[in-house]
């Protein structure tokens, strides 16, 4: 596929009176990986709640690969590992991957998957008998075995700890240094995040007018409050070895 992969265009939704998106526009360039940062209350889940079509917009449009979120993800050009979500109870890793492999017409290898979530070792253990780290990596096989051409991931990292965190991370940079695939990251925090790991990541801050000026945010503190839940400030990591443009 060709274009342009994500397209957010002058994006609202308010849960009663609280705007938790009050006006965001992002656009996302095939084989593009991006972070979307910002703090608690921004409107990260919610906006990614509209791109998979799970949650309509009060008005904006979100497009992916230039159609509608629910037919992109019926087509399964794109997929999610969302911070929360039961797995399916009484199966084993490789038999779950398996069987959402199975729903998609030209899934990944399972054992590419599998190691590439950090799940090789753990694929005959049941899903249930799993820690929370191990959950978080099962929800990330689960969203890259239908081989989609946009990968979105709310918080990926949440709840794991170190060890996860860092065997997540080494997939992740495999992902982006393997270009191709669209990556659409939600992650809380300033431009940190984690993300010194991954080269090529363009990062972007947006900050919901309902936490702008309640929630500590990255200095400038307040300048976004002119700019409620637009893109406020965008920088690329470097690849390694390269300098940083200022």
């Amino acid at each position: 596929m060709t274009g342009t992969a994500i397209e957010i265009h002058d994006l609202h939704r308010s849960f009663g009176t609280v705007r938790a998106v009050d006006g965001l526009n992002l656009t996302i360039g095939k084989g593009e990986s991006v972070a979307v940062l910002g703090p608690n209350g921004a409107g990260k889940s919610t906006t990614i709640a509209m791109l998979l079509g799970l949650l309509a917009p009060h008005s904006g449009s979100v497009t992916v690969w230039g159609m509608p979120p629910a037919e992109a993800v019926a087509r399964g050009h794109i997929a999610a590992m969302l911070q929360e979500g039961g797995l399916m109870p009484g199966v084993k890793v490789a038999e779950l991957v398996g069987f959402v492999r199975g729903l998609y017409p030209d899934p990944l290898p399972l054992d590419w998957v599998l190691e590439t979530a950090g799940l090789a070792s753990l694929a005959g253990r049941h899903v249930d008998k799993l820690s929370g780290g191990q959950t978080q990596r099962v929800r990330f096989a689960l969203a890259l075995a239908g081989n989609p051409s946009v990968l979105v991931l709310d918080e990926p990292t949440a709840g794991m700890d170190v060890e996860s965190r860092r065997a997540f991370w080494t997939s992740m940079r495999a992902e982006a240094a393997a270009g191709g695939r669209t990556i659409r990251f939600s992650l809380a925090g300033g431009p940190s995040a984690g993300l010194e790991a991954l080269p090529g990541v363009t990062t972007v801050e947006i900050h919901g007018t309902a936490s702008c000026c309640a929630a500590p945010i990255p200095t400038p503190p307040c300048e976004h409050c002119s700019w409620p839940g637009t893109t406020s400030r965008t920088s690329r990591s470097p690849a390694p070895g390269s300098r940083r443009r200022s």
